[in-house]
């Protein structure tokens, strides 16, 4: 059974039909690179799997449970975390208090222990702080730890990003275009950073991204998306030599 299972999935905004019977597999342990021209539909397939959008039609199932209906919180905490094209921090809180959102997914107080402020809640407050800045330091990030989070660089912030998605323990991780207005510095370190992920937390990882040597590094299968639909899948060798793609990306005959 593949972890991620997703089966002719639609959604119609009017008579716009903006994600239209998509259907694709993600195994455990993957990365997975979506692409696909402007307008294309990646990011309202993104908001599709992550319970922003209601499908108008078809399935979208984790590890066997359907998720279909349920809440964008419910689907995070049953295993989807992302990250944003524009990113979305709290940018008025240090960076240690984003990834404690994060942690929270999971790692609630108990109400009573919470408003009481009793033993249990305390030992849980430590506990929690000190698993994020373990994150932290993995990611670099610790001597950053009490910066408010929009003082950091934009590179750093897109970091941030995604070690609070981290945090929220993903079966499956969603990267919506995480090189966005990136230097080449920054991309380079973001390449090493998404291998990383992959391979010490045993991450299934799905890229949306415009920058075609990023994505041909790092992905093992790639889909290919064109006004909603899906006009290819294979590996980036296959991408790269495959005519219908050559043609939606350059607007002509390849």
């Amino acid at each position: 059974m593949a972890l991620l299972d997703v089966k002719n999935l639609t959604k119609h905004f009017g008579g716009l039909t903006a994600v239209g019977d998509v259907t694709l597999e993600l195994e455990r342990g993957e990365l997975v690179g979506l692409i696909g021209p402007n307008g294309a539909g990646k990011t309202t397939l993104f908001n599709l799997l992550t319970g922003v959008y209601e499908p108008s039609e078809g399935t979208v199932t984790l590890d066997g449970k359907l998720l279909n209906g349920k809440a964008p919180y419910k689907i995070a905490a049953a295993g989807l975390g992302r990250t944003f094209q524009n990113i979305r921090l709290f940018k008025n809180m240090t960076v240690l208090e984003n990834v404690l959102v994060g942690l929270g997914n999971h790692h609630s107080s108990h109400i009573l222990a919470s408003f009481l402020r009793l033993p249990q809640f305390y030992q849980s407050e430590a506990s929690l702080k000190e698993k994020a800045l373990e994150l932290l330091a993995i990611f670099d990030l610790d001597k950053e730890a009490d910066t408010l989070a929009k003082n950091l660089p934009y590179g750093r912030q897109r970091r941030l990003e995604i070690v609070r998605a981290l945090a929220t323990e993903p079966k499956i991780l969603f990267l919506d275009e995480p090189a966005a207005g990136m230097n080449p510095q920054e991309t380079a370190e973001l390449t090493a950073l998404i291998r990383q992920l992959k391979e010490q937390f045993d991450l299934t990882i799905m890229l949306i991204e415009h920058d075609m040597s990023l994505v041909m590094k790092v992905t093992e299968r790639i889909y290919v998306l064109e006004y909603g639909r899906l006009i290819a899948h294979g590996t980036p060798d296959e991408i790269k030599a495959n005519k219908r793609v050559i043609e939606a990306y350059l607007g002509g005959e390849a």
